[in-house]
């Protein structure tokens, strides 16, 4: 039964399949020829995969992303961080991974965060002396921070699979998401270094402010999520709810660069997209739930153990398995697949559900740019007419920074649990 499921699974994909459709039908095929299960229990179990109050805040983070990416975002974000590392060596590749993890922390999409920064900042890149290769395989990496630093997709479906506070996994995502970006600054740096990149002129203290001044009402977002939820106002559901209203005034009625027609653009590519990840959830649950009622996870956790019970050993074991899966499934599906399968292993060995849903994540950010399926190098391709095959030559320096930045967070558990430990414990 499980051999056929995951051999169903691996067949779908190889030959094209949505991944919403090779899950459910490697469910349901499987199901029909090995059990006597009403195949009915397929659309049930789909149905309950997305049946979740906290999921609710999904579309409405895809909303507020939109919104505020077409309200006249990008450029002030972009230009806030220039004026407070443009002036480094390697500066400008500093701005690109600055701007996207504010974007990051505004809007939580990765693929927009590609779209954004590869139009203001590509051939900013290029100019200043930095190879075109180089340019669009760092706005690739970097703009995958976006998964972590919350408002987050992937740890609000962690947490609704789990039963993990998305409170905690979102506060402990921010140190993560720091240091992810860091390894990214350390190597442009040394880029720039070798490549006697000219540095540019510091900004004065009166741009500083200005730009702070110019892009103030967008870094209000992320005030509005986590100060809501932390200061007990409302739960993470309401928090997007909240911010999605706050984006609309002031991207309409503050910088005025959204009509109330574009508005209506907006909704309807948001409904696209919260069906996008909604089917895939779904298709997703129903495979996790095939999983779990043939005992997976306890066969998994068994053999785990009987290997040997190196806390190191298994948390590797689990990092090579997501950044495999990360290579040809997307974030909500590695979560909603792989999360009940780990959580018991982890367990086991004293890893904390909360370590474990942001080190689930930062393998999800790192699959977001990984070949062969990476969205974020589909979406490059797409924005600067680069061929696929070109981006994949480019981007691997960032995969390996970006293991590198991962293996830290996994085995230093404080980067994660500092904050969740000052605020809940």
């Amino acid at each position: 039964m499980i051999a056929l499921l995951f051999t169903l699974l691996g067949v779908g994909l190889a030959i094209g399949l949505p991944v919403y459709l090779s899950l459910a039908a490697s469910s349901l095929v499987a199901l029909a020829l090995t059990t006597s299960i009403p195949l009915t229990v397929v659309a049930q179990r789909m149905f309950a995969g997305i049946n979740s109050f906290t999921l609710m805040a999904v579309p409405f983070f895809i909303f507020t992303a939109n919104v505020m990416n077409r309200g006249g975002l990008a450029p002030r974000i972009v230009k806030l961080s220039n004026a407070l590392v443009g002036h480094m060596r390697g500066g400008i590749a500093f701005t690109v991974v600055l701007s996207c993890m504010f974007l990051g922390a505004v809007s939580g999409s990765a693929p927009a965060t590609v779209v954004a920064i590869c139009t203001l900042m590509l051939s900013m890149m290029v100019d200043a002396g930095y190879s075109k290769g180089f340019s669009i395989g760092l706005i690739m990496a970097s703009a995958s921070v976006a998964v972590i630093i919350p408002p987050s997709i992937g740890m609000i479906v962690f947490g609704s699979v789990t039963g993990t506070s998305v409170g905690e996994l979102f506060i402990a995502g921010f140190l993560p998401g720091i240091v992810y970006g860091a390894s990214f600054m350390l190597l442009s740096y040394v880029y720039a270094r070798v490549r006697k990149l000219p540095v540019a002129k510091r900004a004065s203290f009166r741009e500083v402010l200005g730009a702070f001044k110019h892009a103030g009402f967008a870094l209000g977002i992320p005030v509005v999520i986590i100060g809501g939820i932390y200061g007990g106002l409302c739960t993470p559901t309401e928090a997007a709810g909240i911010s999605t209203v706050y984006a609309i005034i002031v991207s309409v009625f503050i910088y005025k660069e959204l009509s109330l027609k574009d508005l209506v653009k907006v909704a309807y590519e948001s409904a696209v997209g919260t069906a996008q990840v909604m089917v895939i959830l779904a298709g997703a649950g129903v495979f996790a739930w095939v999983m779990t009622r043939f005992q997976v996870p306890v066969m998994l956790t068994n053999a785990v153990m009987a290997l040997g019970s190196s806390k190191f050993a298994i948390l590797m074991m689990i990092n090579l398995i997501l950044l495999l899966a990360g290579m040809f499934l997307d974030p909500a599906s590695i979560q909603t697949i792989m999360s009940p399968l780990f959580l018991p292993v982890a367990l086991s060995v004293g890893v904390n559900p909360v370590h474990l849903g942001i080190i689930m994540v930062v393998n999800g950010a790192i699959g977001m740019f990984t070949p062969p399926f990476g969205l974020n190098m589909f979406v490059a391709s797409g924005v600067t007419g680069i061929p696929l095959s070109t981006l994949i030559k480019t981007v691997w320096p960032w995969v390996i920074v970006s293991i590198l930045a991962l293996l830290l967070i996994t085995y230093v558990p404080w980067i994660a649990m500092v904050l969740p430990d000052l605020l809940y414990r």
